[in-house]
């Protein structure tokens, strides 16, 4: 037996329910100052980690395109 261990395989299709990835309960997500989202332009109150404006479903969205970018980037590569 060799000392190795197995790599875990990614997800071969993630299903994310928009609004179930991210918790954004705590108050520092939320601003009294109206910006527009990075994504998608929009006026909202909401702010990511990084303190900047960011609807919920649109960071969500990023997070999911760019799990799935890397995942195809990890094939090409001939990884899997």
């Amino acid at each position: 037996m060799t000392g190795r261990k197995r790599r875990r395989a990614p997800p071969t299709n993630p299903q994310y329910t928009p609004g179930q990835l991210l918790d954004w309960r705590d108050s520092r997500h939320w601003s009294n100052r109206e910006l527009p989202c990075r994504y998608c332009g929009f006026p909202t109150h909401l702010r990511d980690s990084r303190m900047k404006p960011a609807h919920k479903v649109c960071a969500e969205d990023a997070l999911t395109l760019r799990a799935a970018e890397a995942q195809a980037a990890y094939h090409q590569e001939g990884h899997l």
